[in-house]
């Protein structure tokens, strides 16, 4: 007789993507406000640069990380039960016993 068993079903969030988008991101905003505006003495333009893309590719990623927190938490709560069955399988019913 084949078992039954309760299962939960739910869709979960890959953490990757949601942090590499973050990052990407954050990179973007580092090109904006690493391109313009006044430096002070003796910083370069890649100096600064180099300060933003750390700082805001940092910060993006924590933001990605935060975010595919609250969608996993949110497929938690939208999980279902659902009940599956055993079913056997074709190769062992096509084999001959003798």
């Amino acid at each position: 007789m084949p078992s039954q068993r309760q299962i939960t079903v739910r869709r979960a969030p890959k953490f990757v993507p949601f942090l590499v988008t973050g990052g990407l991101l954050g990179a973007i905003a580092a090109v904006i406000f690493g391109s313009g505006g006044d430096l002070p003495d003796g910083y370069t333009n890649e100096s600064a640069f180099g300060y933003f893309l750390v700082l805001f590719v940092a910060a993006g990623v924590l933001v990605g990380g935060i975010a595919v927190l609250i969608v996993d938490r949110v497929s938690v709560k939208r999980a279902r039960r659902a009940t599956v069955e055993e079913v056997a399988d074709e190769a062992e019913d096509d084999e001959d016993p003798s």
